[in-house]
């Protein structure tokens, strides 16, 4: 038997428990008491419980209100005005088991969706054992946004590799003000442009007022940055009585400097290559809007009668 995917095999446990839940309170239970139950009944690890980062919405809620949707067309269940309700068929199929009770119901749903909109099914060519492997929209839309950002995040690097040393100066300055360091543009490119000091590249104030300076390094290297060169740097810190600094590069750093930098007195903040791409994207520095997309739900309340 074909193994569940994470979402699916979450979507069978999720619905199982919701079965036996409705079937223990006589048959049917408000959504929010529901839910509120199933968190404490179902074991919901840390990935389950993480939110949609565009939605918002907890993973765990989207999935089984996605798949509820299966369980209504195959007229195991009942939903109305925030009320769910199980029906005699639906307590009946709790025998299937977690995996049989899902399958039964999203295979009548396909069934549903064969009869009621035949058209849409021819044009999808959708093959007989792909349907039941279908994600909740957030989790493709998720997925779907994170290869495409991960894929503009590798064309940026190797856009900024190819550019000088100065550029990629200037380009470290842009976004720490888009970040809401250094003040304007221009006092922040003033301020990096104090190199050469120590193994200080430049200094850029922490906030607009200038209550504070935070040192920058910033190398456009291939080769991973070991202990040794970020010691270079916290020492050219000390030599300024410095407490804050921050080490940019396009490429990565080891094992060994990740650590040293969490047992020292000095707030040093490494930013590698992946990370420098994700906070470009972020801030919009060096990428434009492609397309916008409205993601639009049913509005409930304009569909109640007086």
């Amino acid at each position: 038997m074909k193994a569940l995917s994470p979402s699916r095999a979450l979507a069978a446990k999720l619905v199982f428990a919701s079965f036996n839940l409705l079937k223990d309170a006589g048959g049917s239970l408000r959504s929010q008491e529901l839910f509120a139950r199933l968190e404490d009944t179902v074991d919901l690890d840390e990935w389950a419980r993480q939110p949609y980062a565009k939605s918002g919405y907890t993973r765990w809620v989207s999935i089984l209100h996605f798949f509820s949707i299966d369980c209504v067309k195959a007229g195991f269940l009942e939903k109305e005005r925030g009320l769910w309700k199980l029906t005699e068929s639906g307590s009946q199929a709790i025998k299937f088991g977690e995996r049989g009770l899902l399958d039964t119901a999203v295979k009548a749903y396909r069934d549903w969706k064969k009869e009621n909109q035949p058209t849409l099914m021819q044009e999808q060519k959708i093959p007989e054992d792909v349907e039941l492997d279908f994600q909740p929209p957030e989790e493709l839309l998720e997925s779907t946004f994170s290869r495409i950002n991960g894929e503009l995040a590798g064309n940026i690097l190797q856009k900024i590799k190819s550019c000088s040393p100065a550029f990629f100066e200037r380009l470290v300055v842009e976004l720490l003000v888009k970040m809401g360091y250094g003040g304007t543009r221009q006092d922040a490119g003033r301020a990096i442009g104090r190199s050469g000091d120590e193994g200080i590249d430049g200094v850029i104030h922490e906030d607009r007022l200038g209550l504070d300076v935070i040192y920058l390094q910033a190398k456009r290297w291939k080769d991973v940055v070991e202990r040794p060169e970020i010691q270079k740097f916290v020492g050219a810190l000390q030599g300024q009585r410095a407490k804050k600094g921050v080490f940019i590069t396009t490429s990565d750093f080891t094992k060994g400097a990740v650590e040293y930098v969490r047992n020292i007195d000095n707030k040093v903040v490494l930013i590698n290559g992946a990370l420098l791409a994700n906070l470009m994207i972020d801030h919009n520095v060096g990428v434009s809007l492609a397309a916008t997309y409205e993601i639009k739900k049913i509005d409930s309340d304009y569909f109640l009668e007086e």
